[in-house]
């Protein structure tokens, strides 16, 4: 007992402050030279050569504490942009709010950030709900360290001296598999609203534990992402979206209350037994294919989230009388167009989730020569794969796929027998009814060359 109250004691004297970080040697935790990227390794020595501190940091760090291949390196470092720009070749500056500067590497993008400082709260430009409208300021390493969201994400890895500077304990917080606040978490999140979705995002991809403090105040604060831009709403969604952990992270969005503001489709979503399970098919696929290297479309995780509303529209005014097609066109527009008051989806991914929707119908003719227009379509297997878990989901019989894999990819002499097959069960193409012409108006009296002009009395 006695022993474990001294380590404690040792421990609260010995943790670094705020502007002292632990110095680790990160060998000790598998990270070398090695595991950092030919384009971030060379922006780091190039610095260090020419006099600054650069530091390979946040998520590329955590993962790769946590034995995860990083998604991209970025590089933190006391130059200002000018200073980096001019010390590479194929370097340019980008952004407004907070410039940073872009090294290109091959086909490498290091994205190199100058430090960030901390605002005098007295002048710091915030809204009525404490949001931070700007903050453009340039500061030290601690003050980049103590600006950042979560501890594990406050990492700095020194390639060249082959050190960790560890300011808010993250190392033992990623041992500890926790998620936890930098500084106050409701004025954090006050701040900036969107770290409440990194908060889950971060959490249910990593498998990590909200810390308590940091999950309190979620719930209540989750109005506040209300007041933040659709268009910042939308990156993180297609974050989440492209994390290979969409599923876990949409149920833990519900869970914390924050999807009402976000994609309150959700509740519709969860709630109907046969929308939940089409969507939960789709984004267990999705993350599948991402978690394998493969490559996937936010447009289709979009279209996916969303079908259910507008299937529900579809039918809806197809039972009112509505064709086929002008009701799906209703349909996509209503549902498309209550989305973005919360998302600000862009005119393309808006552009493929519409074409996605509209070969659904065109799959249910399978005569004439609509079949051969529709495999010609660029997304024609996109739309199939749509199909596919449609008919997992119950929504459509499992032959309507089958159907279309055979006829994509069979010789003209099975295709014939298919589009036979597809006649003797009914399915003909919709005849178009032929516009009459109008006849030409005629006129009351005939050409005056068939009346006979009767000559003047004398």
């Amino acid at each position: 007992m006695i022993r474990k109250l001294i380590k404690k004691v040792i421990a609260k004297v010995t943790k670094p402050s705020a502007s002292t970080p632990a110095v680790l040697p990160a060998a000790r935790y598998g990270i070398t030279p090695e595991h950092i990227s030919p384009g971030a390794r060379l922006v780091c020595e190039t610095l260090h050569r020419h006099g600054h501190q650069a530091y390979v940091v946040g998520g590329a760090v955590r993962d790769l504490l946590l034995s995860r291949t990083p998604k991209d390196f970025d590089v933190a470092t006391d130059a200002h942009p000018e200073q980096v720009r001019a010390l590479f070749r194929r370097a340019h500056i980008i952004g407004r709010r907070f410039k940073i500067v872009h090294v290109y590497h091959g086909r490498e993008t290091v994205e190199v950030t100058t430090f960030r400082g901390l605002l005098d709260p007295d002048r710091a430009p915030v809204d009525a709900h404490g949001r931070l409208l700007d903050d453009n300021v340039f500061g030290t390493h601690a003050e980049d360290a103590q600006r950042r969201d979560f501890t594990i994400n406050a990492l700095y890895y020194d390639p060249v001296a082959g050190v960790l500077h560890d300011f808010h304990h993250g190392v033992g917080d990623i041992e500890a598999r926790t998620l936890r606040v930098i500084g106050d978490p409701e004025q954090r999140y006050r701040e900036d609203p969107v770290r409440m979705l990194r908060a889950v995002r971060l959490a249910a991809k990593l498998d990590l534990l909200i810390d308590p403090a940091a999950r309190a105040p979620i719930r209540r604060l989750a109005p506040l992402l209300e007041n933040v831009p659709p268009a910042r709403l939308f990156d993180e969604v297609v974050k989440i979206l492209t994390s290979g952990h969409a599923l876990a992270c949409l149920e833990r969005l519900r869970e914390e209350g924050l999807h009402g503001g976000l994609l309150p489709v959700l509740d519709l979503v969860f709630d109907h037994p046969s929308g939940e399970r089409f969507v939960r098919l789709a984004l267990e696929d999705s993350d599948r294919r991402i978690r394998e290297g493969k490559s996937a479309s936010p447009a289709f995780s979009f279209a996916a989230l969303l079908w259910p509303r507008v299937l529900e529209e579809w039918r809806r005014r197809q039972a009112q009388g509505e064709p086929v097609f002008p009701a799906m066109e209703a349909a996509m527009d209503t549902v498309l167009e209550t989305q973005a008051e919360s998302l600000a989806i862009t005119r393309k991914l808006a552009g493929d989730i519409r074409e996605l929707w509209m070969m659904q119908p065109r799959f249910e003719r399978r005569a004439g020569k609509a079949p051969y227009r529709l495999i010609e379509q660029p997304r024609y297997r996109a739309g199939w794969d749509f199909l596919s878990l449609r008919a997992k989901a119950g929504e459509v019989p499992e032959e309507l796929p089958r159907w279309w894999q055979r006829f994509a990819y069979g010789d003209e002499a099975e295709r014939a027998a298919l589009l036979r097959e597809a006649r003797s069960t009914g399915e003909t193409p919709a005849k178009r009814k032929r516009r009459r012409r109008p006849r030409k108006a005629q006129s009351a009296v005939r050409e005056m060359t068939e009346i006979t002009p009767t000559p003047d009395a004398p």
